[in-house]
């Protein structure tokens, strides 16, 4: 075991770390799910699981408190799947590799899952509890959440007992929250014609790395780079020397800000050179842009295996130029409540697919 379950408070860290070891991203929540009713059996408490895969833990008061209005710690059961793409790891079957860095938890080239892990920590560490003093408690465990709330929006009316709702599913220590972000994910698809790719071309692969991510709720208003919209910026400069497109990939959750992606292109050997130029003066633009909220941002240029068909002059041109166009990021701030996004995009997830 890793030494977070060292940390203190030593209930809390010991049942996240363990939460670490059970994979659960979302749609793949069986394993955790079977945690928690393996601990509510075990701690000889109530528990009753719904249709929609929701998990309900309760614990009666300790005596005299009986009577005082029942306490309900609701978090969710599944995580946010990335991952770096020298990384390799499989969300469905392989443990979180969390590690301590100084005064970080954080875990090896993939998303930690503390949300909302430590979250489930916290209602656990409750229930296993033998000295707090405290009303009735009911631990709600909602499933799929991060696509969706889809737990959420499947519980049964009437089925929890408690008075007072605590959502641990948050991310300040001593802040209330009083309202709840509204969402929309939109899906845009498209075909595109090919042409043969002919001789006189040098293909690479373009890849922008190292940016930091987040989450599209809670991290959108801090400035960070999107690594879709970054690279598109590169190829739509790139166009003007006739580079072609082969492949293109960026992101992989629609909630999560794209921290890396990739473009397999097509340069002219004549103009290599000017290629190369470009690349190195985007890097630059980028790195200065950037400084302070990506400092480890990169943008790389390396061989790459030729390939067949490439993207047609009109269509690519159409493609990069829509994206390009594209809103990303905090759009306009609350007038009322300082600090509050209004309203913000993400462009999560960029692909071209095999139809």
């Amino acid at each position: 075991m890793s030494a977070i379950h060292e940390l203190q408070p030593h209930a809390l860290w010991q049942h996240f770390s363990a939460i670490c070891d059970i994979p659960h991203p979302s749609f793949h929540e069986e394993q955790i799910r079977e945690h928690l009713i393996g601990f509510a059996k075990e701690h000889n408490l109530e528990w009753q699981s719904d249709a929609v895969g929701n998990v309900i833990i309760r614990k009666n008061a300790t005596p005299g408190m009986e009577n005082r209005a029942g306490v309900i710690l609701q978090g969710h059961m599944d995580m946010v799947p990335q991952k770096n793409n020298d990384t390799v790891h499989d969300f469905p079957t392989d443990p979180i590799k969390a590690y301590i860095d100084g005064d970080w938890v954080t875990a090896e080239g993939t998303t930690l899952g503390a949300d909302n892990g430590i979250g489930m920590a916290a209602a656990l560490a409750v229930l296993a509890s033998k000295d707090l003093q405290h009303g009735p408690v009911e631990a709600l465990f909602t499933a799929t959440e991060e696509t969706g709330m889809i737990g959420a929006q499947g519980l049964q009316q009437g089925i929890l007992e408690g008075k007072i709702l605590l959502n641990l599913d948050t991310e300040d220590e001593g802040e209330l929250y009083i309202g709840c972000a509204g969402g929309t994910r939109i899906e845009i698809n498209g075909d595109y014609s090919t042409e043969s790719a002919q001789d006189g071309l040098v293909f690479k692969t373009l890849y922008i790395s190292g940016l930091k991510g987040g989450h599209s709720g809670c991290d959108i208003h801090l400035g960070r780079g999107n690594a879709i919209k970054l690279l598109i910026r590169a190829l739509h400069r790139l166009e003007a020397e006739g580079v072609r497109i082969a492949s293109l990939n960026g992101g992989s959750l629609a909630n999560a800000i794209p921290r890396e992606a990739s473009a397999t292109i097509a340069i002219p050997e004549s103009s290599l050179v000017a290629c190369n130029n470009i690349i190195d003066q985007c890097s630059n633009e980028l790195t200065a842009e950037l400084a302070v909220v990506e400092p480890n941002l990169k943008l790389t240029l390396s061989d790459s295996v030729p390939a067949a068909e490439l993207m047609s002059v009109q269509d690519q041109n159409k493609w990069v130029a829509a994206v390009d166009a594209c809103p990303n990021g905090a759009q306009r701030m609350s007038d009322s409540i300082e600090g509050v996004v209004e309203t913000s995009l993400n462009m999560g997830v960029l692909t071209i697919n095999e139809w």
